[in-house]
């Protein structure tokens, strides 16, 4: 076993032992195992033969990533059918690469899914092969992939989804940004074009089902040559729109696998209505107006981000998505709700196996399913143990994007202690009355001890006290009257 190291260009010594101290805090894997890494390269040198593979080369396949990804896992094409539309959802077969019991598939399991920081990704797999071979890249090889069809009626309801094995090319590897900007200029592809179509069609069948998004900027570590950056970003609708493609593959996987008796869903319970009537308490509290003919999710689709008291609603929200899981299944379907709240439907992960070690044992049973063939033994097997896996690996997960986060706004903060922020209250727990701040100016949200629980949604002053940035502790307080005036 190689010690791990990193190398992190322009980021200070302290904040790399940070990384290092919340990698061991939490347990991640190092390097790979020797074995592990000689199989990817074994896998590049001479790849399988991929024979059972249908030839989809001719279909004209594009992926759109963050610009910076590697580890493509999924491809569209979309055309007209009719009034409808087809939906070629093509997605790297890691399955087709790694033998269920090889070094590369045995390692996944104690990874469960790659973990993301700037310069110190744990990826699922080596990279040779989640951002090589099997990563699927726009330069003109053809790779395996789980193709999916969907064909959907005008309206964007799924009349139809089957999953079969195929090679595609990729012929264009494309960022949001990209895309969104070639539909403004009228110079996209026809699956772009066709996707600015279907996307809000499933947008509008998401709020049919009573599905909730909840509308918060996303915090982004952004790495440049010489520093760390923090920013808050509002995901552009073409986000959105390649998001429900994915949903809406999850929501077929999720069907298709309870039609058959066998597989493993992403679950999440429903709001209690304790929840959200305290939800509404809190609404009323920060005169949001919340019309009582309203449901809750209408309600927090209509909530705007920009303004303060409604940010703090939607905070305030997500302490309504708690409890998700995965239930595994086979020979029969347990007897009780598998539903995923927040999707307002059944659904299954399937769409990111590079990414994720759940999704390629679905896509192997979904694959089965739709062929009319028996799941392979070694798909069915893993059902009791993958729920477990899954759940603790996406805590660890969280926390080092967390942690990592945390290190980001030591750095931005380094040189301004004792300087003074605007800030907005968006949240105070209940628990230990632990405030959580936002400070628009530099993209972070501090937390502030014996916060006043009246002051959510109110905007103050606060003076950053001490920064530590091996711990990624950043300590403020809120500036009284007094300190202003002495200012």
């Amino acid at each position: 076993m190689i010690q791990r190291r990193l190398h992190i260009p322009g980021v200070p010594t302290e904040v790399v032992r940070g990384l290092h101290l919340l990698q061991d805090e939490l347990g991640l894997p190092e390097e790979f195992p020797a074995a592990v890494l000689e199989q990817a390269d074994a896998l590049v040198a001479d790849p399988p033969l991929f024979s059972d593979h249908a030839d989809r080369t001719d279909v004209e396949f594009i992926t759109i990533d963050p610009p910076t990804s590697m580890d493509l896992d999924q491809a569209m094409h979309i055309e007209r059918d009719g009034d409808g539309y087809v939906v070629h959802y093509a997605i790297a077969d890691v399955a087709a690469w790694v033998e269920p019991s090889s070094p590369i598939a045995e390692e996944a399991w104690t990874r469960g899914q790659t973990m993301y920081a700037p310069g110190a990704k744990v990826p699922l797999h080596p990279p040779a092969v989640s951002e090589g071979a099997a990563s699927l890249l726009a330069d003109g090889k053809p790779r395996p992939v789980m193709l999916w069809t969907h064909r959907l009626d005008a309206e964007g309801t799924i009349t139809d989804s089957v999953l079969e094995r195929a090679m595609v090319v990729n012929s264009a590897k494309l960022s949001y940004e990209d895309v969104a900007v070639q539909l403004a200029a009228g110079t996209s592809s026809e699956t772009a074009q066709l996707l600015a179509e279907v996307g809000p069609l499933r947008v509008a069948k998401e709020a049919e089902r009573g599905g909730i998004n909840l509308n918060l900027p996303d915090q982004e570590i952004v790495a440049t040559n010489s520093t760390w950056e923090l920013r808050f970003r509002n995901p552009l609708e073409v986000e959105e729109w390649n998001a429900q493609i994915s949903l809406m593959t999850g929501i077929a996987a999720a069907r298709m696998m309870v039609d058959g008796g066998v597989g493993i869903l992403r679950t999440l319970p429903p709001a209690e209505d304790s929840a959200i009537s305290k939800l509404r308490r809190v609404a009323a509290t920060l005169d949001v107006d919340w019309p009582k003919d309203l449901d809750y999710p209408d309600f927090v689709r209509a909530l705007d981000p920009s303004n303060a008291q409604e940010l703090a609603v939607i905070v305030q929200c997500t302490t309504l998505f708690r409890g998700a899981g995965y239930v595994g299944f086979h020979g029969g379907v347990p007897e009780k709700d598998l539903s995923h709240a927040a999707v307002a439907s059944l659904y299954a992960h399937t769409t990111a196996p590079l990414r994720r070690l759940v999704d390629r044992f679905v896509l192997e049973i979904c694959h089965s399913l739709s062929m009319g063939s028996e799941v392979p033994g070694w798909a069915v097997e893993a059902l009791d143990g993958l729920p477990a896996v899954m759940q603790e690996t996406g805590q660890k997960a969280n926390a080092y994007e967390r942690g990592a986060v945390n290190l980001a706004e030591a750095l931005v903060l380094a040189d301004k202690v004792g300087e003074s922020f605007d800030a907005v209250v968006i949240d105070v727990s209940p628990r230990n009355g632990q405030g959580t701040f936002q400070i628009t100016e530099y993209a972070i949200q501090a937390r502030i001890p014996d916060t006043d629980p009246d002051s959510v949604g109110q905007r103050v002053r606060v003076r950053l006290d001490g920064v530590d940035l091996v711990e990624g502790d950043v300590d403020f307080s809120v500036e009284s009257d007094q300190d202003e005036s002495a200012r």
